[in-house]
């Protein structure tokens, strides 16, 4: 990761760590699918006048109440993407992973989550790129 980029992160990090637990929906998460779609409800991307839209993924662990576990990790931005434009999104992840927290497990799924890594997409593009992977 580039020095500015390092920066951007721990500023995203900052803004998650320093505020206090937000609301979202009550609905009981009791499956995997649920912690996506109870995620998907808290995520607001940055509106175009502030960047432009982008994908990106984190990595993040939850603990057995729900609350998050170490330091989300930031493992995918889109390549076209200024600076600025993968600021605007950290902070909008870490503001989801926010509102989303504590994640209300059920007693069943607090067992089974905790501590596992999800690895979340969250995606404002219409459509992504084709990539330029080639296969063997």
């Amino acid at each position: 990761m580039t020095r500015c980029g390092g920066k951007l992160l721990l500023i995203a990090a900052a803004l998650l760590l320093g505020a206090c637990p937000a609301t979202a929906e009550d609905a009981q998460v009791n499956t995997i699918q649920d912690i996506f779609r109870h995620l998907r409800t808290c995520w607001k991307p940055p509106p175009p006048a502030k960047a432009r839209p982008l994908d990106i993924t984190v990595v993040v662990s939850f603990n057995r109440s729900g609350n998050i576990l170490g330091h989300p990790r930031i493992t995918y931005e889109s390549a076209e993407a200024s600076d600025d434009d993968r600021l605007q999104y950290r902070i909008a992840v870490m503001e989801a992973l926010q509102r989303c927290t504590p994640m209300p497990f059920t007693d069943a799924m607090a067992g089974a989550a905790a501590g596992r890594p999800f690895t979340i997409q969250f995606r404002s593009r219409k459509t992504s790129p084709p990539t330029q992977e080639r296969r063997a």
